[in-house]
């Protein structure tokens, strides 16, 4: 409705095409649908591709920030091993400071 092709909105409807459908249809599905205008179809293959484009964007994005935490989990379970090993170094030199006495 938003690219003014509210004509197909029942046939589409009516397929059930819903986004995830939608984003796997082509020329031909789009004929079968009952869009025959060759102009309508490059307006929605125009909006389909562009709509592709910004969920791989996302998707990209939505890595970038996994590895980004992923990263971080694994320097803090460094930093949370170092401490342990230096915690158990004193424990253990105080230990043996106490057992020389």
């Amino acid at each position: 409705m938003s690219l003014n092709l509210e004509q197909y909105v029942s046939e589409f409807s009516a397929q059930n095409i819903n986004g995830e459908h939608l984003l796997q249809l082509d020329g031909s599905k789009l004929k079968a649908l009952g869009m025959t205008s060759s102009q309508d179809r490059a307006i929605i293959k125009r909006k389909l591709k562009e709509m592709k484009a910004a969920l791989e964007k996302a998707r990209k994005a939505q890595e970038k920030m996994e590895k980004q935490r992923e990263k971080l989990r694994k320097k803090e379970q460094e930093q949370l091993q170092r401490r342990a090993k230096k915690t158990d170094k004193c424990s253990s030199d105080a230990t043996e400071g106490t057992n020389e006495q």
